[in-house]
């Protein structure tokens, strides 16, 4: 019963469905299962290593520049996109030109930034700081709900671009119109 409610909570703080963070990345990466795994796992790392700088962030300003906080959390996102593709070229060589395509995906994505002001937020409307572990959880959540999200998309992804959907409407138009009808019933779990 624990993993259950423990699903629930991630599809229910899910900033993908629920505030419609990523949903062009999300389209994209449903198009294919390709694209899906490689997407999905860079954006999660991202959102859980952009959480932690959030935190870094956030702890280092400590509300004093709170006009700059999205300057220094683009900066922080900068700092992981750059040691990313480092990362990989040195790691992996010979897939860095396949893989590269992730990261230039992820990195600046709104599910990542969004992810790091919804923790912000959600730090000041319960007036209480959060540890490190809080954000490197909330992070890891919102990738996992990003994933779970894509999933959702790639069932219907056929679908909604069969010959079956009218011309006007198939594709982008009908997967929009699914994403709401799926937003408001993990909404309405909250």
């Amino acid at each position: 019963m624990f993993l259950v409610s423990e699903i629930i909570g991630i599809l229910a703080i899910n900033l993908i469905l629920v505030n419609a963070l990523g949903t062009s990345t999300l389209f994209i990466a449903s198009g294919s299962r390709k694209n899906l795994i490689g997407t999905a796992t860079v954006i999660t790392l991202f959102t859980t290593a952009g959480s932690v700088c959030a935190y870094l962030v956030n702890s280092v300003t400590d509300g004093r520049f709170e006009k700059f906080t999205l300057l220094f959390y683009t900066l922080a996102v900068g700092i992981i996109y750059i040691l990313s593709l480092a990362v990989l070229y040195l790691v992996g060589r010979k897939h860095f030109d396949t893989s590269k395509k992730y990261i230039h995906l992820s990195a600046y994505n709104c599910a990542v930034m969004g992810t790091l002001f919804t923790i912000t937020q959600n730090e000041a409307i319960q007036g209480k700081e959060f540890t490190l572990s809080e954000y490197l959880i909330f992070g890891f959540e919102a990738g996992i709900g990003f994933i779970i999200a894509a999933m959702i998309l790639t069932v219907a992804y056929k679908r909604l671009n069969s010959s079956s959907v009218p011309g006007s409407f198939r594709g982008f138009p009908a997967m929009l119109i699914y994403l709401g009808i799926i937003s408001m019933a993990v909404y309405s779990l909250k």
